[in-house]
């Protein structure tokens, strides 16, 4: 199968390499393999290194495509791609990631079997590896912390609703046509949701395994969490069917805190003090639970005293995701 491999980055100059050189050590036959690459105006090197990599390597692969997204976003660089690549597949790499040899040959396997969209697990790690990285490293690969989503845990061989590092075959999109371009980080939920409803399969197998790169440091992370939950709100505008309940937890808790809060100020009614403290009880039980869970899944060499920190770093990631859902809905 002659499978177009494609890969979006806006000043990913620190990453970018990496993921290339991946993709160079793959054990599927290069002379089938398209390579497309796509700079989103980086204003750093990453569009030079994509360039060097393709001068140094033009021979290695089938095809090696440099193309240009200037509005930015990532769905506008995954409609460039889709209009310009050749293969009877389009698998999907986010530039934030790194991928094992048998990452393509396994897609390319499953799709083969008879699947038309495939894709498997995404675990997170760390670039650099310091103590406190580890923690928030924890805190990502917590469900508590993150979600339920099938591509961050491992449901078993299954069909599924979603998947991060996407395998499709030429027809689904030739079917259900590009990304919404007015959906900057919800494209993927947006596009599965639109493949589903035309009749297609999500395929997850747990032996397909990708990587990606957590943020390097709290505030980041905080600030990927506010983006994701703002356009969790704006997303349900366009399109309420694509997202699923646990995409409304922490804007549900937010809530909570924010009503809770001011009954307790402006009212005397003993069952509101009740109430809200059994509902911080029950959070901080949980958020305990879940931290110890968190600690004792982890190896030992990634189990710092800096984890005591974990329900704090709980509570931090649910409000900025949840304060962004609110801005959204209400902005």
């Amino acid at each position: 199968m002659y499978i177009s491999l494609c890969v979006i980055a806006y000043n990913e100059e620190d990453y970018i390499n990496s993921i290339l050189e991946d993709i160079k050590h793959q054990d599927y036959n290069h002379q089938d393999m398209e390579l497309v690459l796509v700079d989103s105006a980086s204003t750093d090197k990453t569009r030079e290194l994509m360039q060097d990599f393709l001068n140094k390597n033009d021979t290695e692969f089938r095809k090696i495509s440099l193309l240009d997204n200037p509005k930015r976003t990532l769905p506008c660089g995954w409609n460039v791609a889709l209009k310009a690549y050749e293969g009877e597949a389009i698998l999907k790499v986010d530039a934030h990631a790194t991928i094992p040899k048998d990452f393509v040959s396994k897609n390319v396997a499953l799709l083969k079997s008879g699947e038309d969209v495939c894709g498997g697990r995404r675990p997170t790690i760390i670039k650099d590896g310091t103590n406190w990285q580890d923690t928030l490293l924890l805190a990502e690969n917590s469900m508590f912390g993150s979600s339920i989503a099938s591509f961050r845990n491992n449901p078993g061989k299954t069909y599924v609703k979603s998947i991060f590092h996407g395998a499709y075959k030429r027809k689904v999109f030739d079917k259900i046509g590009g990304f919404n371009e007015n959906l900057t980080r919800t494209e993927d939920n947006e596009i599965h949701y639109r493949i589903r409803k035309a009749g297609f399969k999500i395929a997850f197998d747990p032996e397909i395994v990708s990587y990606q790169y957590i943020r390097s440091s709290l505030p980041k992370m905080l600030k990927q969490k506010h983006a994701n939950g703002y356009w969790i709100g704006k997303t349900l505008r366009v399109c309420p069917g694509c997202l699923s309940l646990y995409h409304f937890v922490p804007f549900a808790f937010v809530m909570a805190i924010l009503v809770s809060s001011l009954l307790c100020i402006f009212t005397k009614l003993s069952i509101i003090y009740m109430l809200t403290g059994l509902m911080w009880g029950a959070y901080i039980a949980l958020a305990l639970l879940m931290a110890v869970m968190a600690v004792v899944g982890a190896d030992k060499k990634s189990r710092h005293l800096s984890a005591i920190l974990l329900p704090v770093l709980f509570f931090l990631l649910h409000v900025s995701y949840g304060l962004g859902t609110l801005k959204s809905i209400f902005k």
